[in-house]
């Protein structure tokens, strides 16, 4: 006989049921690290920025630190459904850390998706963050919770026990009763892990406790992952919910996951290619219905699969393989005898919610229609 399990039912009646006690409980997005639209790895890795696994940023400060590659990797705790982990490895190593370096995987967190958790009032819900993590690089571990909107912050250590053996690590968090998050679509609040830390945020004591932010408060006792080469750093299954105890990780269907990973970033190139100038066209979608309104321009509506957090950046790239130029984030153009390079190609001012439209530049005869075809990302990432 098959199982279901109900985590609550309330008279006929009765109460409001949130739909976090009952599905998509897991405030993180993506936390089984299945997918990297940008790219499945990436070296050289010295300052802040999206690299690999989709919604999971890397965070940088400071002069010096070590240099690392971030990739998405197949290596994974046995018999606990995950498929991938996001990896962290050290190729150039800093034993002796400037005072204001640190490195941490973050994650943003949109505040009109947090107010259930009611922060800022007497009734704010605790949450909990489990994890499975895996480093040779045993000690200290620091996980922080950061309000952006009221400069507030929280941590909690966590400790490797066994070298290259993963484990899995759950952290509470007390509700804050104070500052509560903005209910719209900017930044309220920031999940962090951290690999390392300088003085400027070790020479306090470890805040564990919600308070106002104090940066030498906030990774007290952290290892130093950059201190040697052979240092690496794998993490799957986070998850991030309201309570006190941590449930079995919310394994999504990979058309919901992605669809909520593309709220932030898009491509028209295919799943495991990395956007860039020079990929053949064969490894993105294609748009037609381009219809000169100028001798010299011409614009082409392009639909996003899910719209977007806000506004997004729209980065084009040039492909190859039709035989045109090879000019970096210009597009072609096909008029049925031939494809050519367009002099231009740019997002025009009309981004919307669910399109941006794109001017391509080049001769046109006005009111003719043109194949054209070219690589896009458009990000919305907080």
């Amino acid at each position: 006989m098959s199982e279901i399990k109900v985590d609550k039912v309330s008279p006929r009646s009765g109460t409001y049921v949130s739909l976090n006690t009952v599905g998509m409980k897991n405030i993180i997005i993506n936390g089984d690290m299945s997918l990297a639209q940008r790219s499945t790895s990436v070296t050289g890795i010295t300052g802040s920025g999206y690299y690999t696994v989709d919604r999971f940023q890397i965070g940088s400060a400071g002069s010096s630190g070590g240099t690392f590659t971030m990739s998405q990797d197949t290596d994974v705790p046995t018999g606990q459904g995950f498929a991938t982990s996001l990896k962290m490895d050290c190729t150039t190593a800093d034993a002796s850390l400037g005072s204001s370096d640190a490195l941490r995987i973050s994650q943003y967190i949109e505040g009109q998706n947090l107010q259930y958790l009611k922060k800022g009032t007497a009734n704010a819900e605790s949450t909990t963050l489990s994890f499975w993590v895996k480093s040779n690089k045993t000690g200290t571990y620091i996980s922080e919770l950061r309000d952006m909107d009221n400069a507030r912050a929280i941590s909690k250590s966590y400790t490797i026990d066994v070298a290259d053996t993963w484990e899995k690590k759950t952290l509470t968090f007390a509700g804050d009763t104070s500052g509560a998050f903005d209910n719209d679509n900017s930044t309220s609040l920031r999940l962090a892990n951290w690999l390392y830390a300088g003085t400027d945020y070790t020479s306090g004591t470890l805040q564990t406790s919600w308070g106002t932010l104090t940066a030498t408060d906030r990774a007290v006792g952290q290892v130093n992952l950059a201190d040697s080469t052979s240092n690496d750093f794998y993490i799957t299954g986070v998850q991030f919910e309201a309570g006190t105890t941590a449930s079995d990780f919310e394994f999504l269907p990979v058309d919901v996951n992605l669809a909520r990973c593309r709220r932030y970033f898009e491509t028209n190139f295919a799943i495991g290619t990395a956007p860039a100038n020079g990929v053949s066209y064969t490894f993105t979608d294609f748009y037609s219905d381009l219809t000169a309104f100028t001798a010299t321009q011409a614009r082409i509506t392009v639909p996003f699969k899910v719209t977007k957090r806000a506004t997004p950046t729209i980065t084009l790239f040039n492909l190859t393989g039709l035989g045109a130029g090879t000019t970096a984030g210009k597009w072609q153009l096909y008029d049925g005898g031939s494809w050519t390079e367009s002099s231009g190609a740019t997002a025009a001012d009309e981004v919307r919610n669910g399109t941006v439209q794109l001017n391509i530049t080049d001769s046109y005869t006005i009111g003719r229609s043109y194949l054209v075809g070219g690589g896009f990302t458009a990000s919305a990432e907080l």
